[in-house]
């Protein structure tokens, strides 16, 4: 089987995110979404809303599962025995970050491929930091975020 996890916070899930989501669900029988702990992080939504919000948002694609993790990705591949790892790249900013945290992955686990997807131009813009920013200050995310999530968003403001 083809397996592909795609790591992230999810912290919320946004239209970058399903972006990404809905092109390596084409280029892969199975796409994991690992939801990362990431308490150092502090997010701004708990685990169990982030894993809902990201159900949520990809229930339609069926090769598409969303799970959690609190280890090094390299050994959450080792327990999905998944060899493919997807990120999105938005900016030539995220590329140096990403680059970096590709190759300390396969010095970890040297059969482990990064494969890196640019969201569609509409989409470039968009992060989950700017999201939770202009909620903070009850902005409208409804362009930024899933249409199926926005009123989660709302009640958790």
């Amino acid at each position: 089987m083809n397996k592909v996890i795609y790591p992230g916070t999810f912290d919320p899930i946004t239209n970058g995110h399903v972006d990404i989501i809905k092109r390596a669900s084409k280029l892969f029988d199975e796409v994991i979404v690992a939801i990362a702990l990431s308490k150092e992080k502090k997010p701004m939504f708990d685990i169990e809303k982030r894993v809902y919000m990201a159900k949520k948002a990809t229930k339609k694609y069926e090769n598409v599962k969303v799970l959690t993790f609190d280890s090094l990705l390299v050994d959450f591949c080792n327990e999905q025995n998944a060899n493919v790892v997807i990120r999105g790249l938005r900016a030539v900013s995220d590329f140096e970050y990403e680059l970096q945290m590709g190759y300390a992955n396969q010095s970890l686990k040297t059969d482990l491929e990064t494969i890196y997807l640019m969201p569609n131009l509409k989409n470039a813009f968009i992060s989950s930091s700017v999201v939770r920013t202009i909620l903070k200050f009850n902005g409208d995310v409804s362009h930024l975020v899933p249409e199926e999530i926005v009123e989660d968003l709302k009640i958790s403001k």
